[in-house]
């Protein structure tokens, strides 16, 4: 009986362990992040004559959005546009990268 009482114990800690980290990682916060998604794979939002996932026109274009995690957003590693310039990514849509 003890044998049986042991084994039920350790399986409750492992499932208890398992669904904590279930729950962390579906728990992690995500946010939208413009311009950091390839041409194409934007999860939404690519501005005027575009639909949604999937229709940015361009790489990193301004006005595209993708989920990132929380608190990542402007600490991604893009190239530098053609001039030199620095990109990052904004909670915010941004005027750069947009299609012609």
């Amino acid at each position: 009986m003890q044998t049986k009482m042991k084994t039920l114990a350790v399986a409750a800690s492992v499932a208890t362990a398992l669904g904590a980290y279930g729950t962390g990682a579906a728990a992690e916060e995500k946010e939208k992040c413009y311009g950091v998604a390839l041409a194409g794979e934007n999860d939404c939002a690519a501005g005027p004559g575009t639909t949604c996932a999937g229709t940015s026109k361009v790489d990193y274009q301004g006005n595209a959005w993708t989920l990132v995690d929380e608190g990542t957003c402007t600490e991604i590693d893009l190239p530098e546009m053609a001039d030199g310039t620095e990109r990052q990514g904004s909670l915010e849509p941004l005027e750069r990268d947009l299609p012609s």
